[in-house]
Formats: C-alpha cells, sequence, structure tokens
C-alpha cells in the first residue's frame, strides 16, 4: 500500500490547500456521489480510499463491502491527491460518509470527523499505541487504525562484508559506514533523490532523544542537541555517499535490488520484492540512535478509518467501520498482508501473522514494537513544512543548523499557540 502512509511521508506536504482550488476539485468530481450502490440493505454509505498501488487491494476492499448486510455501501477509488480531495470534501454536503484519511488536527476541531472512541471499548489496548496516538485528540479516537507501515534501513549484507563494515548502530557509524561503501559504481546510502528532507521528517529529532512536539504540547527542539544532530546529515552529501538522482525514489526498492545502492532507507511494503530479489542477502535497521541520550527511531503511520461528523447516517457508518476495522479480524489481516507487505495494526493479529515470524520482517516488527513513533498530532502540516524545508537546506547546502532551526521553532510555537486558541 505504498502511497504516503507513513507518518513521516505524506501524498501533500500541504494536506489543506486553499479552500476555493479544493471545492473546485470536489466540485468536478463529487457531484455524483453514486449514492445507492452496494449489496447490503439499510441506508447507503459512500467509503472513499485512495488509489492503492498494489494489485488486489481494490477488489478486497469491494469485496469487504458486499459482505456487510446492515447498510449499501458504496466504494468510490480516488485517484490523484487524495488528501486534498478529502479535505475539500469535509467543506461540502458532498463529504462521504466513511473515508480512509489521517484526520487532522484542523478537521478534529472544526468538528468535520466524528468521534469513534466508543467503537474500540475493550479493544482500544489491542491496537498499536504509535499508530494509534495521531489519530486522538483530548483522548478521543477519530480514527481508526487500518494497518501500520513502516520504514527501515535495508543494507546488503555481501556489501558490507565485503567493505568490512558493521551493521551501523549509530548515527556516525553510519555516516562512515556510507563512505566506505560508496565505489564508483554503487553509493552508500539512498535516502531519496532529495537527500533525505522529505522522507526523513522528524525521525533524527527522534534519534536525538527529542520531540517535535513534546507530550505537553511544547516545542519538542529547542535543543541544541537538535543542531548537532541534524549539522551531522550534510555530511553523506559532502562526503559524496548519497544517491541522488535515482530513476525511482525512496519509496521503490529498485535502487536498491538493482544495487545502484549499499544501504536504502524505505518502507516494508517493499520487503517482499526485495527478498525476491536478493534473497537472504540483506538486513534491516532502525535509523540509528545520535548522541548521549539519542535512541533508535522508527517512524509509523497508516491512513485510518473516519466517519464524517455532519454525515446523513452517522451512526450506520460507525456500525459499519466498527464491523470491518475492529470486529472483521479476517479482513483486517487480509488487508495488512495478502495484497501488499504490512504490519497489522492490531497487537494481537501481528504476534498471529506467520509472515512477520521471521527474518527481516520479524525484525521490523521487534523494531516498531521497541522504538516506533508517529509524529504527533499537534505538528501540524505548517510546522513539519517549515521543519523539511530547513532540512533540505542543512542536508543539500550545508546550512547551519542552529540558525535554521530558530524561525521552524517559532513556527511551530505559533501553531501550537493557533490549535490552543
Amino acid at each position: 500500500m505504498r502511497q504516503s502512509r507513513s507518518s513521516t511521508t505524506h501524498v501533500s506536504r500541504r494536506r489543506l490547500l486553499s479552500v476555493s482550488g479544493a471545492l473546485a476539485l470536489t466540485a468536478a468530481c463529487g457531484s455524483n456521489t453514486g449514492r445507492g450502490g452496494g449489496a447490503g440493505g439499510g441506508p447507503a454509505l459512500d467509503h472513499w480510499y485512495h488509489q492503492y498501488g498494489e494489485a488486489g487491494t481494490e477488489q478486497a476492499v469491494r469485496r469487504y463491502a458486499s459482505a456487510y448486510r446492515r447498510a449499501r455501501v458504496n466504494v468510490q477509488w480516488r485517484p490523484g491527491n487524495y488528501d486534498q480531495q478529502t479535505a475539500a470534501a469535509l467543506l461540502t454536503k458532498s463529504a462521504p460518509d466513511v473515508f480512509e484519511g489521517r484526520p487532522t488536527l484542523d478537521q478534529i476541531r472544526g468538528g468535520q470527523v466524528a468521534d469513534l472512541t466508543g467503537l474500540l471499548t475493550g479493544v482500544r489496548d489491542d491496537f498499536h499505541p504509535a499508530v494509534l496516538a495521531p489519530k486522538t485528540y483530548q483522548g478521543k479516537v477519530y480514527g481508526i487504525p487500518q494497518v501500520i507501515d513502516t520504514q527501515a534501513l535495508h543494507y546488503r549484507k555481501s556489501l558490507l562484508d565485503k567493505a568490512g563494515v558493521r551493521p551501523p548502530r549509530t548515527l556516525d557509524e553510519l555516516i562512515d559506514a556510507a563512505k566506505a561503501l560508496t565505489t564508483k559504481h554503487v553509493k552508500g546510502l539512498f535516502l531519496g533523490n532529495d537527500g533525505g528532507a522529505g522522507v526523513l521528517g522528524a525521525t533524527p529529532l527522534r534519534a536525538a532523544g527529542l520531540e517535535p512536539v513534546t507530550s505537553d504540547g511544547e516545542v519538542g527542539f529547542d535543543d541544541p542537541l537538535a543542531a548537532r544532530t541534524l549539522g551531522k546529515l550534510h555530511r553523506f552529501h559532502a562526503d559524496g555517499s548519497l544517491l541522488l538522482g535515482a530513476p525511482t525514489d525512496w519509496s521503490d526498492p529498485s535502487a536498491f535490488v538493482q544495487g545502484l545502492t549499499a544501504m536504502q532507507w524505505t518502507g516494508l511494503w517493499a520487503l517482499p520484492r526485495i527478498q525476491q530479489a536478493l534473497g537472504d542477502d540483506f538486513g534491516v535497521l532502525p535509523f540509528p540512535e545520535d548522541g548521549p541520550q539519542g535512541r533508535p527511531s522508527v517512524p509509523v503511520g497508516a491512513y485510518g478509518a473516519a466517519v464524517h461528523a455532519h454525515s446523513r447516517h452517522i451512526d450506520a457508518a460507525k456500525d459499519y467501520v466498527k464491523w470491518l476495522w475492529v470486529e472483521r479480524t479476517d479482513y483486517q489481516q487480509d488487508f495488512a498482508l495478502s495484497y501488499g507487505f504490512h504490519i497489522p495494526a492490531r497487537l494481537s493479529l501481528a504476534k498471529k501473522a506467520a509472515a512477520l515470524a521471521e527474518g527481516p520482517a520479524a525484525d521490523a516488527v521487534r523494531f516498531t514494537t521497541d522504538y516506533g513513533y508517529a509524529e504527533p498530532l499537534l505538528w501540524t502540516d505548517r510546522s513539519l513544512t517549515a521543519f523539511q524545508d530547513a532540512l533540505s537546506r542543512i542536508i543539500v547546502d550545508g546550512a547551519d543548523p542552529a540558525a535554521q532551526l530558530r524561525p521552524v521553532i517559532a513556527t511551530t510555537r505559533a501553531e501550537l499557540k493557533r490549535v490552543r486558541s
């Protein structure tokens, strides 16, 4: 389900674009909702999904919807900038009853998405806390996690052995390893064609033992350690060890399996393809820790099922979401592992999944359990965009990290003040 699923990877870096342009999109594609379709009885519900890349996913979700008997569920498969489409639709009467998404703080505070806390009664502790957290605001849950997508550092065992390099456990070791693994034909590390700013997000802050936003709602990186760690990332670029301009970006493992890079940061969804190409000649690691209070870092995230707060059939929509994403654990496991490669959002299902029981997949599950984090809901798009822009200048241009972070800290502080007002 390789879309923008991880908590640090976004379909759009600005999910809420101008309302006027977004409304135009909705008018163009949303006036004919197709209500009245589906195979069940009861009211008609619209359920939106973004367009997945994995074969069979669309057929699977339509099969799930057809099996529901208490409502007639019409699945809409939405190509294009899905986050922009849903943000626009939520401001109109054309909004779907149920939609796949990451409800934003502004959508929650604006009353656009429904409180789904009651759907998790008795099972809330079975959902991975890292993926549930960004769907939770003031103790209430506004999205039911569907799967967990996670990212990891993939490395070629044979190339590391040949260079006499051990799998890196610290950021300094990763920098040295990337340099040592770089040859005339192979780069040491691939973090994406932009050098890593887009995909890494807050991951290096976590590696330094910091947070983008603290649990009590304060800026979490107004600390010299942030500049220290982020400044190190420029060394990949300065050493010439980063692969840039690859035919495909970080979410696709082609550069790794074709031998263009010895190490690549990519998603767990790529693991079956990597395994098919390389056999057991690869391993996975979390982003390595940095500094005395550092810790390994594993970003997690995914879309969840949300309900439009102004749906004409809100109770029916909630019942359907509970049936599909809480009660039907067989569908949940099928959705996670049959059409791509993801970790079920339910801890109990992840433990039972045979495909996740050994090898790099089992390592990825363990790292997610031990080190998984999701960017907090209070880390708004405006804060994230400012941070990514600064990180890009640090990585590529070698800009002074402390100077770059000062306006980001100010932006984040202003955003936190705004959302509390």
